[in-house]
């Protein structure tokens, strides 16, 4: 924003310097006539001659720089310009020496119009002229010549200094124009770069979704069953823990309850499965407020301590994503919850530029991995192999770290494609 801002100023600095070179030379040309008229200079050429050469000068610059403009880039023009120019200063300052206001712009028109091997004649020329009108006219500074020499070299001294620093400017502008330029062209590039990635992203998952009907009914297949089997595992639980406690009426009731619940919670994410609706949970919250609602629902149903962190700054997912990571906690609790014999669940969410992973840690019996891991459940359920599955559709990648009487620790890491993308 600040180089923007820069270039900003730049560009109406030039176009205010470019209408100042346009409007000088006629103030020059005005000064110049009104003196020679009020105060005219010994030896001068007479009001009328004086000003014929002075409409002259005025309509020449006129035709070159007011009417055509963008006869500036011409170079070979702009000279003959520069040449009448000069022509005119010199013929203006014979006539009367009060015309070095209109020379004077010799110096400032050097520079934009003439090549740059040609600007040092142009202010060489232009302090001879000028020197002439501080002499007080031709015949004055001819007839002490050593002092209207002594006048040319302090003006071209003066003029050369300026000059230089005029030309060292003019090379740092073009520097950071080009600078400028190729900063704007790598921005364009890069920003190209990141819309085709993020396209290729929203194809990728695009294509995974469309892979085929077989693919798709083998998704749907796990998705219902795993939601009706961690139900139906959670029912069984309640009913069983209902079954020890007929004779607590208040903890019986609480049992009887919960496993009411998780049968209708059960039969609505069965049916919400079925017609490939988001979970309620996503519907209605943000995945890091879904994943805490999980693990309070959990912990209460389970007895078992589990804790939810975020770290990053959270936001919004495409919907499969949110999905696929809220899914993959369930698996994972539900696992803890039948194998782990743990008394102390982590998960937490974390947030980067690139990816979102879930990771989900338990104290509990833990297992050996296998290179091709499976389901912990000894009752054939899909258990890691779903998980895996679900984040590999997705472009993901999911690791599982763990060894016998040390825990589990299992990390799904997904590409963090925003909610707009597909």
């Amino acid at each position: 924003m600040a180089s923007s801002g820069e270039h900003d100023r730049l560009t109406r600095w030039r176009k205010n310097e470019a209408a100042l070179y346009r409007v000088v030379p006629y103030g020059g040309l005005a000064l110049g006539t009104l003196l020679a008229l009020v105060a005219p200079a010994p030896h001068h050429l007479g009001a009328l001659p004086t000003l014929a050469i002075a409409v002259a000068a005025g309509c020449w610059v006129a035709w070159f720089v007011t009417v055509h403009p963008g006869w500036q880039s011409r170079r070979g023009l702009m000279a003959v310009y520069y040449a009448g120019l000069i022509t005119f200063g010199a013929a203006l300052v014979v006539a009367s020496p009060w015309y070095g206001f209109f020379a004077w712009i010799g110096y400032i028109h050097a520079f934009p119009v003439l090549p740059r091997r040609w600007r040092i004649a142009g202010v060489t020329a232009t302090a001879a002229i000028i020197a002439t009108s501080q002499g007080g006219g031709l015949v004055i500074a001819m007839s002490h010549w050593p002092l209207w020499l002594l006048l040319v070299l302090f003006n071209l001294i003066v003029a050369g200094s300026v000059s230089w620093f005029a030309i060292i400017a003019e090379q740092e502008d073009a520097k950071r124009r080009r600078l400028m330029a190729e900063l704007g062209e790598a921005n364009r590039q890069l920003t190209e770069t990141v819309r085709e990635n993020a396209g290729l992203h929203a194809q990728l998952l695009i294509q995974a979704r469309e892979a085929g009907v077989l693919d798709e009914r083998q998704r749907m297949a796990r998705e219902i069953h795993d939601t009706l089997a961690q139900g139906l595992a959670g029912i069984i639980t309640q009913l069983e823990a209902a079954e020890q406690t007929r004779d607590r009426s208040a903890d019986w009731r609480r049992h009887v309850d919960n496993g009411l619940a998780l049968a209708r919670e059960s039969l609505t994410e069965a049916r919400r499965s079925v017609r490939a609706v988001r979970p309620e949970s996503l519907e209605t919250a943000r995945l890091p407020d879904a994943l805490v609602e999980l693990g309070g629902r959990w912990s209460d149903l389970h007895g078992i301590r589990a804790e939810v962190a975020t770290t990053g700054t959270p936001r919004p997912l495409h919907p499969e994503i949110e999905v696929t990571l809220l899914r993959a906690a369930q698996e994972a609790l539900a696992n803890v919850a039948r194998h782990a014999a743990a008394s102390r669940v982590g998960l937490t969410l974390s947030y980067m530029a690139d990816v979102v992973t879930l990771d989900v840690r338990d104290d509990g019996a833990g297992f050996e991995v296998t290179d091709q891991p499976t389901s912990r459940e000894p009752t054939g359920g899909y258990g890691l192999t779903v998980m895996r599955q679900r984040v590999t559709r997705v472009g993901g990648e999911l690791a599982v770290e763990s060894e016998p009487g040390g825990g589990t620790a299992i990390s799904a890491s997904v590409p963090a494609l925003p909610g707009g993308a597909g």
